[in-house]
């Protein structure tokens, strides 16, 4: 049953304007000799993860949210380079709540046949999750807002999401209409909030929640998501399924209405000169990227002036989000928990804004789209350090429980986030280099409105396999698209990824990293072509699935010139036989499992290049 706003007014307490300093913190170590994370008086420690929705590191998000900046940057540590691995957000919350790629979760979509909530149940992926391990370690677990999309208000109870001591959870199709949301709380019928603020009510939600697990007994684990900065979205669609046929897929304005965020009523009137960072992929003067985006018009100043407009919503619905972290951290604080509890601030995927002639939206390769925030603090966290590491969303459920003191699962594709200033400074060397970036189906433009009329607000073949890899003298971001076109970006010397290296039109250069350009290539791919697909520890070591002796451990390694016609010649290359909306293995080219080939030692100390296939080899 629906309610009114005015209904539920007398037993709702919406937080107020302006909150408080709760006052000092206790200091914690941040230079602790032990990889375990420290305890406070060998308590289990609680967990508290917010995640928002959509929000931007690349536009500078984080300049705006001074609660967030004093209670968690200043307090713990920010990693600098944290990366989803699809950005989209039911794919990238499944990979989050896992510990693995979409490509292994098959949740790759917002709507079914491919994603949504009802992908997630269909794949038994509910009974195999963040919530139900910590419950089994003896953790209370409470998650109150967005979970994922296609949870709905006639779907919520078939079956309920499990793991969950205590539940209130955001639901399609109100999800994302910021002052109509609708949210159904453990076993109840959903009620609708509206007149009310989203993310206020979800705030109100939260500090009860946290009430509630300080009163039972044992450690706990909160979630709390709330739909800012998300663009408003009023839609009458329960997440059906959107089938398999390119041809006859639903207009999307049918049945979603996209809008800017909606600020409440107290923010309405903030940042009123700010505008989008006008770096130089700013509606840049020549096209930039490949495929579609290649095909994009330059924004007109009206388009300009719309997605600054666009932004400054964004920036003004983040400060609820602001007050909420504040809120919490002070309830914390008074509950006397705060010193024992970590809490972590990320959210789903990126967003860009303008960049590369794009209109709002998300679902590409790109910086704004991949690169995100994620803070962390907490007992033994190093406290105001920005950290360069290389993170990524399937590595938080590792950390999650090694903080919990559980065993790492076989199955995560990601490993562990040192949190102390030592094991920062101790994993620098040997931590993982790379991100594997996914993406299956369309791109939507959020913005509201078209100014071009040649414009379609859902863009098909945005199917793509991407590698993100930083290390010591590189930073690359290499492609290969399901039309088999191909991206690299040198992020060393175009860090706003301008000039693809790979475009027909582009001049190459003849070398790079002191070899000739090709060789460098040939690396890469080789290397996307076992991140693709893989499962478990080859997705964090996977240049041990190529070298299996162990000799290569990063692309310095593996440049080595002996590697030259293994990798040029007898490894297979990355592309797609067709381009489909979903992961689809038959559409994806040859598969390093069935088709790859290793570098093995020979039986006189020497090398014998290729003939040896993954498969035979394991």
């Amino acid at each position: 049953m629906r309610f009114s706003g005015a209904a539920l007014a007398a037993g709702l307490q919406l937080p107020t304007a302006a909150l408080a300093s709760h006052g000092s913190q206790k200091p914690l170590g941040d230079d602790r000799l032990d990889s375990t994370p420290a305890t406070k008086g060998g308590k289990q420690p609680n967990i508290v993860f917010i995640l928002t929705d959509d929000q931007d590191l690349h536009m500078n998000s984080l300049d705006y949210v001074p609660l967030i900046k004093k209670h968690l940057l200043d307090e713990g540590t920010l990693y600098k380079r944290h990366y989803c691995t699809t950005a989209i957000c039911c794919p990238a919350r499944v990979s989050l709540l896992t510990g693995q790629q979409a490509h292994n979760t098959n949740v790759t979509d917002v709507n079914p046949p491919h994603g949504g909530y009802p992908k997630f149940i269909n794949q038994g992926l509910n009974n195999n999750y963040l919530p139900i391990w910590l419950q089994e370690a003896g953790y209370n677990t409470y998650y109150t807002g967005k979970l994922f999309n296609a949870h709905t208000v006639e779907n919520y109870n078939s079956p309920y999401p499990a793991g969950w001591n205590g539940s209130d959870f955001l639901l399609d199709p109100y999800t994302y209409n910021y002052l109509n949301s609708s949210f159904q709380r453990n076993q109840d019928p959903p009620k609708s909030y509206e007149g009310f603020h989203s993310v206020d009510v979800l705030a109100e939600k939260s500090l009860g929640f946290v009430d509630e697990a300080v009163r039972a007994d044992g450690p706990f684990f909160l979630g709390i998501a709330p739909v800012a900065p998300h663009s408003n979205v009023e839609s009458n669609t329960l997440g059906d399924d959107m089938g398999d046929d390119w041809g006859n897929l639903p207009d999307i304005e049918e049945f979603a209405k996209f809008g800017p965020p909606v600020p409440a009523k107290r923010h309405e009137h903030l940042f009123k000169d700010v505008k989008i960072p006008r770096t130089p992929n700013f509606n840049p003067d020549k096209p930039t990227g490949a495929n579609w985006v290649r095909l994009r018009k330059k924004l007109n100043q009206e388009n300009i002036d719309y997605n600054d407009h666009f932004y400054r919503q964004r920036l003004r619905t983040l400060q609820s989000v602001d007050e909420l972290v504040a809120s919490v951290v002070g309830r914390l604080e008074e509950h006397g928990v705060l010193d024992n509890t970590y809490i972590f601030y990320t959210t789903d995927n990126g967003y860009h804004i303008s960049q590369h002639r794009l209109n709002p939206g998300k679902e590409c390769g790109f910086e704004e789209d991949i690169n995100i925030p994620l803070i962390i603090r907490g007992p033994g966290v190093a406290k105001g350090v920005v950290s360069e590491i290389v993170t990524t969303h399937v590595d938080l459920a590792p950390t999650i429980l090694n903080i919990v003191g559980l065993p790492h699962r076989a199955d995560f594709d990601g490993e562990a986030i040192p949190l102390s200033r030592k094991d920062i400074e101790d994993t620098v060397k040997t931590r993982h280099e790379h991100v594997t970036v996914e993406f299956w189906g369309f791109a939507v433009s959020e913005g509201g409105k078209l100014f071009d009329e040649d414009e379609e607000r859902l863009t098909l073949n945005n199917t793509y396999k991407g590698l993100r890899i930083i290390g010591r003298g590189y930073n690359f971001y290499y492609a290969v698209w399901c039309n088999n076109e191909h991206e690299l970006y040198d992020l060393s010397t175009d860090p706003y990824q301008i000039n693809n290296l790979l475009h027909p039109t582009t001049t190459k250069p003849k070398t790079l990293l002191g070899v000739e350009f090709h060789k460098v290539i040939a690396r890469l791919d080789s290397l996307l072509f076992v991140l693709k697909s893989c499962k478990g520890r080859t997705c964090v070591r996977p240049w041990e699935a190529l070298h299996p002796q162990g000799n290569v451990a990063n692309l310095h390694d593996a440049l080595g010139k002996r590697f030259d016609v293994f990798y040029e010649q007898q490894q297979k290359k990355v592309r797609f036989d067709r381009c489909e909306l979903g992961y689809i293995v038959d559409a994806e080219g040859p598969q390093f499992e069935m088709d790859g080939v290793v570098y093995t030692a020979g039986a006189e100390g020497g090398y014998k290049r290729g003939g040896v296939s993954w498969s035979e080899w394991t």
